[in-house]
């Protein structure tokens, strides 16, 4: 045995030697290892900077595998290994960090090029084993049931900050359909670095598209645009969702579009960017949904030089729920990540821990064994931030102060976790009460963005919407009032803070706006209806009277006028 041999073998902390290098090839010992856990990213157009698919690639680069495989960067998996286990979970043994550090050290030698081939098909299995993975397809599950492409090609600036880009893709879908997974494929691997994909049914997101000359545009994402009830939507390198069964699969609306929020990272020339989201759809409804539940704060504000700057959060669960997936996400000054569950007995779960954690190596972590946690049990997350220069991944320096915020330069603290309950009953409780804690964190977010971006009355009337939601129209009334100075005498920004005044009681004022709408656009129906509903608050049902008619008469299929017309007359009939 070499030296060289010998030293990389002891690096790689193998206590048991390998008896005689040159018997391991790379055909017979190293094709199946590169297989099964490189080519899923390291193939042509993969997205990977340089592809493994033959001989002479993997040889080339040998000593740098053998590197990044005895460091374990590579392949890249940063949950603790006593975690899970996770789908996917598949990290090298020592035994095996030794074999390909024995065979570089050996140099690199082919063998039988035969048995490459037959140990490449032997080593894949299931699903994506039948897969296509040549350039013929490059669909994981072969060929989806619908492929949608961004029609005009992004350009990607040659260098600067890192890029969020928000693309709109419609869907050519004339009735309901069930999907059951979805793979999205980059377009330009090299600089696209990650994808969180939301649905839209309202054209919002397609009317921000719109505005803006080139394809997609920047910002944020509309309130309108979600992910559907109780799913992850996104994509990171390497990470193909398997499909899910048809009774999980999520109903896809027609006359919906996709909203791909996009993360890129400039390679130092212009480069095109042209993304595709392939469907899959089962042939029959859900017959379960599963719930989201997010923890975080978006309160998140580091002072410049903080190494230990900390947030925590937490939510007991109100019914009995299974652990399906979990979805950690921060930016580039968290360090250390965790997620713990403790039951009502007092006893703690890890859910998952990330000591070292990286923007550019985002998963979807799903349990192979998903588990019940009972009724009363406390889910919660710490995570950790070092916002100094002591941070190699922080993108300011010297450091700045860092405020939540969905731009990569900004920061953020979420840990989604995926569950099923016990029935339908149990998902209604738990996607009720839950919804509340979101919505009170998300204003919170709002009114940060606010903060940066005053003259933004699309934020403003999103806060205010979440106000409403939380029973808060006061709050709701400032920010619809902001929006009325910063858009104009509109219709429906009248229409919009009548409603407020409503909630809140206010109904003379409520009375002023619903008004100033009508005189601006005499066949506002909705506007009719709410003065309506004012004047029947007041008693006043000779009004209210006239204002429903005229909404019914200008929407006849408004079911809410008819009723509201109804009870007005039999309110008039009793006094």
């Amino acid at each position: 045995m070499t030296r060289a041999l010998l030293a990389a073998l002891l690096v790689a902390g193998v206590a048991r030697p390998v008896s005689n290098a040159a018997s391991v090839t790379y055909s017979k010992d190293i094709a199946p290892l590169i297989a099964d856990r490189c080519t899923m990213c390291h193939h042509d157009g993969g997205s990977a900077p340089f592809a493994l698919d033959t001989y002479d690639d993997v040889k080339r680069r040998a000593a740098l595998i053998a590197t990044v495989t005895r460091n374990r960067y590579m392949p890249p998996w940063k949950a603790d290994p006593s975690n899970g286990p996770f789908v996917g979970q598949h990290p090298l043994s020592d035994a095996e960090i030794a074999l390909i550090a024995a065979w570089a050290a050996g140099g690199a030698i082919e063998g039988d090029s035969s048995a490459a081939a037959k140990a490449d098909l032997s080593s894949r299995s299931g699903e994506a084993a039948k897969a296509d993975r040549g350039p013929a397809s490059g669909w994981q599950f072969g060929t989806p049931d619908l492929i949608v492409t961004l029609p005009v090609p992004y350009t990607l600036q040659a260098s600067g900050t890192d890029v969020f880009r928000i693309f709109v893709l419609p869907l050519p879908v004339s009735a309901t359909r069930f999907v059951r997974g979805l793979e999205f494929r980059p377009g330009n691997p090299k600089v696209v670095h990650h994808a969180n994909i939301r649905v839209d049914t309202t054209r919002a997101a397609r009317a921000l598209d719109e505005a803006d000359p080139k394809p997609g545009y920047s910002g944020l994402i509309p309130h309108a645009a979600h992910y559907p009830e109780g799913h992850f939507l996104g994509w990171t390198p390497g990470q193909v969702a398997p499909l899910s069964p048809n009774d999980l699969a999520w109903t896809l609306e027609r006359d919906t579009d996709l909203v791909v929020e996009i993360h890129m990272q400039p390679s130092g020339k212009p480069e095109s960017v042209q993304p595709s989201i392939g469907l899959y759809f089962g042939d029959a409804a859900p017959t379960r949904t599963p719930a989201m539940l997010r923890l975080g704060r978006q309160s998140i504000d580091i002072p410049p030089g903080d190494q230990r700057y900390t947030i925590t959060d937490s939510y007991m669960v109100p019914v009995d729920v299974r652990v399906e997936a979990l979805q950690p996400h921060a930016h580039y000054r968290a360090r250390d990540i965790r997620g713990e569950a403790t039951l009502p007995d007092g006893s703690k779960r890890e859910l998952i821990h990330i000591q070292d954690w990286d923007f550019r190596w985002q998963h979807v972590y799903r349990f192979v064994t998903p588990f019940w946690l009972p009724k009363g049990t406390t889910l919660s997350m710490e995570y950790r931030y070092d916002n100094s220069a002591a941070n190699v991944r922080n993108p300011e320096r010297p450091a700045k102060r860092a405020r939540w915020g969905q731009r990569s330069s900004d920061e953020m603290g979420d840990l989604w976790i995926q569950v099923l309950t016990r029935d339908e009953p149990d998902l209604v409780t738990l996607t009720r009460e839950f919804r509340t804690k979101v919505a009170a964190e998300d204003a919170i977010g709002y009114e940060m963005e606010i903060e940066r971006l005053p003259s933004d009355a699309a934020l403003h009337d999103d806060a205010a919407l979440l106000y409403l939601e939380l029973g808060q129209p006061d709050r709701a009334v400032e920010h619809f009032q902001r929006t009325l100075a910063l858009r104009g005498d509109l219709a429906p920004a009248h229409y919009n803070l009548g409603t407020a005044f409503t909630l809140a009681r206010k109904y003379d004022e409520a009375i002023y706006e619903f008004q100033r709408a009508i005189r601006l656009e005499p066949g506002y129906a909705a506007a009719h209806n709410n003065l309506g509903n004012v004047y029947f608050a007041q008693k006043k049902y000779d009004d209210a009277i006239r204002e429903f008619t005229e909404a019914v008469r200008l929407q006849p299929d408004s079911a809410s006028a008819q009723r509201n017309l109804a009870a007005a007359k039999a309110a008039a009939q009793r006094r």
